[in-house]
């Protein structure tokens, strides 16, 4: 379905694209839709797309998917029934722009786990290239100024974002360990049936206590977007991104974040960027673009 987009440079940035048009929407439909309620309506329609695609796989591959239960059952977790929900939390409290900034710490969480973990590490020139990311989304979120930074303090909102940042450094780690053989819809199928069957109870323990999704054309179009984009196709392109370019460089695309995220809030939540916003996403191109020129050689 997807084989036109076999550059994983193309897809890991559309990825990055559609993740911050996630937080954006996520951010302008808090107060209408809980983040339980919205993390399930949004994996409920990308099961919709995918189970179809994945069941005539099922049969064939069901030793392999058997064989791999705890694997898929960590990656479901984390991956659909974890990170989403906490970033939606976090978007209750923070704005867009806040959450598309930290998520480009997903990164530094990712390399830092891999080094930690398993004894990974970069070249000194993706090490370099790193650090100017780094560099750019630091700019942006001390506003341009040291002591801004210096002081920056974090609301609750920010700290929920911080553990769905987190949770998607060991989702990202631990999709090395998917099982071989899976066809790639059939392992996200099962992920999403794994997430879905943890989401359903926390939904409805929001529901009773009070907080039910308020039902219009608005927010049912915006449930079906990220369902569809953020949801499915991202989830897709992202883990054929990893397969390709590897978990630590295919999470360095997550710092286009706040590239996309700054100028998608400026645009429909009315959050207008700074010169500081240009030059911290020039940085973090640059830093990009250091770590693929690595590659190619």
């Amino acid at each position: 379905m997807f084989e036109r987009f076999a550059n994983p440079y193309l897809i890991l940035t559309l990825t990055a694209l559609f993740w911050s048009s996630n937080m954006v929407v996520g951010r302008a439909f808090s107060a209408e839709v809980p983040p339980f309620a919205f993390a399930f309506g949004r994996w409920t329609i990308a099961a919709l797309f995918i189970f179809p695609l994945a069941l005539p796989h099922l049969k064939s591959q069901w030793p392999q998917l058997r064989q791999g239960w705890r694997t898929l059952l960590i990656l479901g977790l984390l991956g659909i029934g974890g990170y989403n929900t906490l970033a939606y939390m976090g978007l209750q409290y923070t704005t867009a722009t806040n959450a598309a900034l930290l998520n480009s710490f997903i990164p530094i969480a990712t390399i830092s786990l891999s080094w930690a973990f398993f004894g990974k590490r970069l070249t000194r020139l993706e090490s370099f290239g790193v650090l100017i990311s780094l560099t750019g989304v630091l700019t942006i979120v001390g506003q341009g100024s040291l002591a801004r930074l210096a002081g920056l303090h974090l609301n609750l909102g920010d700290l929920w974002l911080l553990l769905a940042v987190l949770d998607w450094a060991f989702y990202t780690i631990a999709l090395g360990w998917r099982p071989a053989g899976v066809h790639p819809m059939l392992m996200l199928a099962a992920m999403i049936l794994i997430g879905l069957v943890a989401l359903a109870p926390a939904t409805v323990w929001e529901m009773a206590q009070g907080r039910h999704a308020v039902i219009t054309p608005a927010s049912m179009t915006a449930i079906a977007y990220v369902g569809i984009f953020p949801g499915f196709i991202s989830y897709v392109f992202y883990n054929r991104g990893v397969a390709a370019i590897g978990a630590s460089k295919a999470s360095l695309f997550i710092h286009l974040m706040p590239v996309f995220g700054t100028l998608l809030a400026a645009v429909f939540l009315s959050e207008a960027p700074h010169a500081y916003h240009f030059v911290g996403i020039a940085l973090i191109f640059t830093g990009i673009g250091l770590t693929m020129a690595r590659r190619s050689r």
